[in-house]
This record gives structure tokens, sequence and C-alpha cells, in this order.
């Protein structure tokens, strides 16, 4: 059965529309000729379309620019379209005109005609609603897609990834206090080193948590500024006096995000500086989780054969053919939805580069389309690494004691009391017989018995000063 249809125009000229569509022509066009990727620009950035025309006509009615009629229409129009009842029909690909006009427009269309519909009308009838004379108005592509960029990040940054992130901070942070008492063997170079307690370590994977909601905050702060009121070129061609300042004030008080407008609209337009800089901290806090699943991975190996100073809850059989293994795949997952970001960063980066000429920038969906995707999935990737990982990690005692003891890099502490290259000795001595670092020492007498189980306490090295003291004390 063939599609009912409708034809929509524009200053193009006239366009078939699928009957039931609340966009128009020039969304149409765009449908047409961008069958790319099937990717669409997703929730966050449809509320931050739906926001943003929410406040412009606001203002535009405020300065006198539009009736407040009309206004009243498109803000409720704008309003469902925050809400997500009108996401299947916005429906242009990422991979379009560099300065998403085909969006801009795909969401002036949806508004004004979803406002026909609440005023009664039908759809199409501009002499009612007009798509760019009055959804549009006061604005250009080239400022509303770029303040939509900051406006959706700063708004998935604030609510998805630092609550995320504090979340995990704090479980990490539980179980370093938990984990205190338990002394362990470090390892530099992937050798062992000198002990240190099993607490001392998560409470470093806990401060890198808490410096990556940190850094997720100086994002927010780099996306504070905002090119809406620059219309065509930072100029604000078509724009009154004030409207850029009063839109992003009005932005400011809806999210709790302290926008403001740009300090220089040539700057906020032309480049795309200041979502670079938050795109590279986001890569930053991917770093450092993956860092923290990968030292938990490898902490965890074994059961038998490798590690084992921790235990990781079981969540899945990790075989097909190797029954009762069990492997730690939520470390792999975080440590893969960190690498899509490190991944999504390098596209941003070279998208900045590579697409900034003169007085626009032509990168932009691909750009934002790449930042929110990698904090929608590294949040709920957080998420589930704290609930499903973090919280049930166990230690094993037993397995760090004996690996402390096995260690020759226990020797660290005698060297100040009987010189370096004799602690050297003992260490090699113990290495070629395969017994520890105490045996030989209690053979060889180097001190007496008790100056050596001081010397030897495995909890004294994790603390400040820990020091045997000088050669011959």
């Amino acid at each position: 059965m063939a599609q009912e249809t409708r034809i929509e125009k524009d200053s193009m000229g006239p366009m078939t529309v699928p009957a039931h569509a609340l966009w128009g022509a020039s969304t149409q066009r765009a449908v047409e000729n961008f069958p790319i990727s099937g990717y669409r620009l997703g929730r966050r950035f449809i509320w931050a379309m739906g926001l943003i025309k929410q406040c412009c006509a606001e203002v535009n009615t405020q300065l006198g620019i539009v009736p407040k009629d009309k206004t009243d229409l498109i803000v409720k129009a704008a309003q469902e379209v925050m809400d997500g009842k009108l996401d299947d029909h916005f429906v242009v690909d990422v991979f379009q005109t560099g300065s998403g006009t085909s969006t801009n427009m795909n969401a002036n269309e949806v508004i004004a005609n979803r406002a026909i519909q609440l005023a009664g009308g039908t759809i199409g009838d501009k002499g009612l609603i007009h798509p760019n004379d009055h959804v549009n108005q006061s604005q250009s592509s080239n400022d509303v897609i770029p303040t939509a960029m900051h406006v959706s990040a700063a708004a998935a940054l604030k609510e998805e990834l630092v609550p995320a992130l504090e979340m995990l901070a704090a479980g990490l942070e539980a179980k370093a206090k938990a984990f205190d008492g338990i002394v362990k063997i470090g390892r530099t170079h992937l050798q062992d080193a000198t002990p240190i307690r099993l607490g001392q370590e998560f409470s470093g994977y806990a401060a890198q948590a808490r410096l990556s909601a940190m850094r997720a905050h100086k994002a927010i702060k780099a996306l504070r500024e905002l090119p809406i009121g620059g219309t065509a070129v930072g100029t604000g061609i078509n724009t009154p006096k004030g409207f850029g300042k009063l839109v992003a004030e009005r932005l400011a008080k809806k999210t709790g995000i302290e926008f403001v407008e740009a300090a220089n609209h040539f700057e906020a337009q032309h480049a795309k500086d200041g979502f670079v800089e938050a795109s590279g901290l986001l890569r930053t806090i991917a770093v450092s989780m993956i860092k923290i699943a990968n030292d938990i991975r490898f902490l965890s190996s074994g059961p038998r054969c490798g590690i084992g100073e921790i235990n990781l809850p079981s969540t899945q059989p990790g075989s097909s053919i190797m029954p009762g293994k069990v492997n730690p795949v939520m470390c792999e997952m975080l440590m893969q939805a960190s690498a899509h970001v490190v991944g999504a960063d390098a596209i941003i980066t070279n998208a900045a580069v590579t697409l900034g000429n003169f007085d626009l920038h032509v990168g932009m969906p691909v750009m934002i389309h790449h930042f929110l995707e990698s904090v929608r999935i590294l949040s709920h990737a957080v998420t589930v690494f704290q609930n499903r990982c973090v919280a049930g990690i166990e230690a094993n005692t037993k397995r760090a004691e004996e690996l402390v003891e096995q260690s020759l890099a226990m020797c660290t502490s005698l060297a100040p009391v009987i010189g370096y290259d004799q602690a050297a000795a003992i260490a090699k001595k113990a290495f070629e017989t395969g017994k520890t670092v105490r045996q030989i020492a209690l053979e060889q007498k180097v001190v007496p018995e008790e100056k050596l189980k001081s010397l030897l306490d495995p909890r004294a090295m994790t603390e400040p000063g820990a020091s045997g003291g000088p050669v011959g004390g």
C-alpha cells in the first residue's frame, strides 16, 4: 500500500513529504541527500534543540519580535520536543551539512508544524507559524547548533557522567578503607617492588575516580560560553540587541548550569576550542578508567596460577570450552568503553583541526555525536563496573602475605643498615636458592634476629619514613 503524502514548499520549491510527518520540505531534502549511516543525533541533543528554541521564542517575545500568541504555541511544541514526544520526527543523518543546518531546520519545521496542530490549523500552514520567521527568528544554524552542542554536552556530563564517577569513587574509597590492613607486594616495571597495603593501592584508584569527576566538572566549565546571538558569522545580524545574553540566562536557569553568552562570538562560532578541551578532559577520564580496570583485572588473575591478590565477583561463565572458568568481564567491558572514548576524542580533534575554516566550523554534527555517545557509554560502563565488580571485590589476604614473604624486594629495608651491595647479594642468593630474603639473612646473621624481624616487618615498610636507619645503625 502506497504511503500517503503531502506537498510542502521551501525556498527551492515543492517537496513530497510523508503525510504523517511533522517535518517539512527542507528536512525532506536532507533525508534524501544524506542516506549515509542511519545514525541520528540522539535524545540529549534533540532535548537541547527543543530547549534552545523554547528559550529563543520566549526572548523574542520579551524583546517584541514575535507575538506572544505565536510564542506560546512554539513554547508548547518545543516542550514536547524536550520531553521526547516528537523524536520520531527528527530524521536527519549525523553525516550531513557540517553546520548542522539540516538538523536546525528539522527542529524548526517540527516545532512549527506541531505548533500549528496545537492551534487547530493544518500542517504546513506557514501563515500561522513559520519555521524560519517565527521558530528560527533571531537565530542561525551557525549559532544554534554550536549552542546545542555545548548545552547537550554539559548537561550529559552533569547528569550522567559526574554521578557515575562519584559513585565509583565512593565505592573505591570504601574498599581502600576495608583493605587498609592488608599488606601486599608492590610492583614497578611489572617486577616485585617494596610492600604496599592493598588499601593504599585502592586509595590511588579512588583518587583517580575523584579527580575524574573533577575533570568532568572542568569540562562543563569549558562549555559555559554559548554562541547564541552571533547568527551567521558572529556579527549578530538580524538579532535584536541583548538577545544572546537573555537566551543564555534562560538556558542557565532552566539547566542549573552556569551558561553565559560568548565573550567573543567570532571565536565561539569560527572555532571549537572549548569543545576540544572538554573532549580532551573526557579522554583523560577514560585513560583513568583503563588504568583502574586493568590493574584490578591483573590483581585478580588466576585464580591459582596468577597474582590472585583479590577476588572479583563471578558474573558469568568465562569459556565455552573450559568448564568453571570465570573471566574479569566487567574490567574488560570498562576498558573497551574507555577505548571507545579515546577513539572518539581522536575523531573530535581531527574534525576540529580539518573542518574549521574562516568564519564557520563545519564538523559539528560528527563532533557532538561522538561526544554524547562517549558520555552515554562511559557513564553506563562506570555505573555497571561499580555495581557488578568493585562492590563485590574481596581481598585474598593469605595470597598477599605469601607473595610479600617471597619477594626479593624485601631486602630494600636492609640496605640502609648493611649497605646496598650486601643487601643485593642477599637478594641474589635468595633467588638462586629459592629461599626467602629472611631465610638468607638469618643464615648469614647480618644483623641480630630481633633487629632483622623489625627490618623485615612488611607493614612498617608501607609507612612514611620507613627505614632501618643508617649503615651500621
